[in-house]
């Protein structure tokens, strides 16, 4: 007889549990432990589903921003064979898979990279500091901000626009909303 709710307090040895406890037990312990019973945990560190499905949804909406073309070293490849790469490495972090994290990469530079950090992949290379500046605008904000920082200004390449590779150029604020030049609610008086 299988009692419900997990552990019993009479009970101290596992070998006095039936096979199919035991067979629970071992799965519990292979999905990361912790009670609870069966139920999965969810993710809590992203703001977008992780699945195949956006995998997919992403890697079209960066062909459509760019074409197929690499973000590390601005080649052009079959749009087949391009792969996306998560620019800082995710190391089983499902937080690392937003499209924020991700970049199109040709075969050769995403096995180059690996899962070294970004920025020592970038220090190897001034041309892949150029294209990461032409094609990661789409990335967080520290990464955009990272990049800006190791190419000077005047080193900096026009930014590729959405209509040459087919995609729609997004209305800045400014062109939603206006211009806002009053005071800022935000400040004390």
């Amino acid at each position: 007889m299988r009692k419900s709710g997990g552990r019993s307090g009479g009970r101290g040895e596992s070998g006095d549990r039936p096979a199919a406890g035991g067979a629970k037990k071992r799965r519990r312990k292979r999905g990361g432990g912790g009670g609870g019973g069966g139920a999965k945990r969810q993710p809590t560190l992203t703001s977008l589903p992780t699945g195949r499905a956006a995998y997919v949804e992403t890697r079209r909406w960066l062909l459509d921003q760019h074409g197929p073309v690499c973000a590390y070293c601005d080649r052009s490849v079959a749009e087949r064979s391009i792969t996306l790469d998560h620019v800082t490495p995710r190391k089983g972090l499902t937080a690392y898979d937003r499209r924020d994290n991700l970049v199109l990469s040709c075969k050769t530079c995403n096995a180059q990279k690996a899962d070294k950090p970004i920025l020592v992949f970038l220090l190897a290379s001034r041309a892949r500091v150029v294209a990461m500046y032409k094609y990661g605008q789409h990335l967080s904000h520290q990464l955009v901000e990272m990049v800006k920082d190791l190419l000077p200004e005047h080193e900096r390449p026009a930014l590729p626009s959405r209509a040459q590779a087919g995609g729609k150029r997004r209305k800045s604020a400014r062109e939603l909303f206006g211009a806002d030049d009053g005071p800022s609610p935000y400040l004390d008086d």
